[in-house]
């Protein structure tokens, strides 16, 4: 087995790791918000010896809300943050230990239990808005494709393995569609906004900022992303090796509590978490603010509920052969946080 080194080495090539962020301390931070109280350092000297990586997806404002806010400014460890491009190779490195956590969409779990990566998911991201989606199957400019139906025979770029895989399989069942009635063309976000704006894929199933930029600059939404055809829920993953440890679990529900925290501080500070957004997605800080409510999320434990949709979403990949091993989510389910958690309900100023 390739030590931790080589380990890290291998995520950074083959996925695209943009960022591995210095260290925060509270030296280095300016904060505009009280960092999290409670689980100081002279109350868990224990956890001094632990260094986190929390797994940034595509650039969620994560990293530079925790600069903003300081929520890790008095922790007792230290964190990095990892830049990646979607959720699959986020699930991979929090298998290999790579990263310690991270917030993925509904389908990179489901792969990556169908491949046997060690992670669990440990708590959703629930949006404060269900009826706007996240993401949409888009169409472009002047297509004369109108309903799903229409999609037979076309080609759609898919990032592989993600949410919007999710989406664009079950918008096609409803349709009486399968993928193999369709062209599912495998891109990554960058590679399918290059497809899509140079005509070479009839639709693409995309999140935002992707989308909203695309429909802005003319773009049309063949399908949103909302039930009963897509979750508007993510969840975070974690590392079972970081699990398993009685001490470090301990600590991680607390990196988890201040990512809550800081995403609860960003929903009342709209200004700051969209311009967080537009630093880290490396666009218009007016786009950023266009697709602002759809990354406004609630930090809950995974329920009864999420679990039975993640089913029935593996059994519908299973069937499709998009996956060839059935997946038992219950069996990747272990909730960090208490019952009754819910960051909406934080006290932050």
């Amino acid at each position: 087995m390739p030590n931790t080194a080589s380990r890290t080495s291998a995520v950074v090539g083959a996925v695209g790791l943009l960022a591995l962020a210095s260290t925060l301390v509270a030296c280095e931070s300016k904060s505009e918000a009280a960092p999290l109280s409670g689980s100081s350092a002279a109350a868990h000297p224990e956890w001094s010896k632990y260094t986190f990586t929390i797994g940034d997806n595509g650039g969620d404002g994560s990293q530079e809300l925790a600069k903003i806010t300081g929520v890790f400014d008095n922790a007792p460890y230290k964190v990095k943050f990892a830049r990646f491009t979607y959720g699959p190779p986020l699930v991979q490195a929090a298998a290999s230990g790579d990263i310690d956590l991270g917030a993925v969409g509904d389908v990179p779990p489901i792969t990556g239990a169908a491949k046997e990566y060690g992670f669990k998911v440990v708590a959703v991201n629930r949006s404060l808005t269900p009826t706007q989606s996240n993401e949409n199957i888009i169409v472009p400019k002047g297509s004369k494709l109108k309903t799903l139906k229409d999609l037979r025979g076309k080609k759609i770029a898919v990032p592989q393995g993600s949410s919007a895989h999710g989406l664009a399989l079950n918008a096609l069942k409803s349709a009486g569609l399968s993928p193999k009635d369709v062209h599912l063309v495998f891109l990554d976000p960058a590679a399918g906004a290059t497809a899509f704006n140079t005509g070479k894929v009839d639709a693409w199933s995309i999140w935002n900022p992707q989308s909203a930029i695309a429909v802005k600059n003319g773009a049309r939404i063949l399908a949103k992303g909302l039930p009963p055809i897509d979750q508007t829920s993510s969840y975070y993953v974690a590392s079972a090796t970081s699990l398993n440890d009685k001490t470090k679990r301990a600590a991680l529900t607390d990196v988890l509590k201040r990512l809550a925290h800081e995403f609860a501080w960003a929903i009342r500070h709209e200004d700051k978490y969209a311009q967080a957004l537009s630093t880290e997605e490396g666009i218009p800080l007016a786009d950023a603010k266009a697709s602002l409510k759809a990354f406004e999320t609630r930090v809950t434990p995974v329920q009864k509920a999420d679990i039975e949709a993640e089913q029935r979403l593996a059994d519908a990949f299973l069937q499709a052969g998009q996956i060839t091993k059935k997946v038992d989510v219950p069996s990747i389910t272990d909730n960090l946080l208490p019952a009754g958690y819910d960051s909406s309900k934080l006290k932050v100023d």
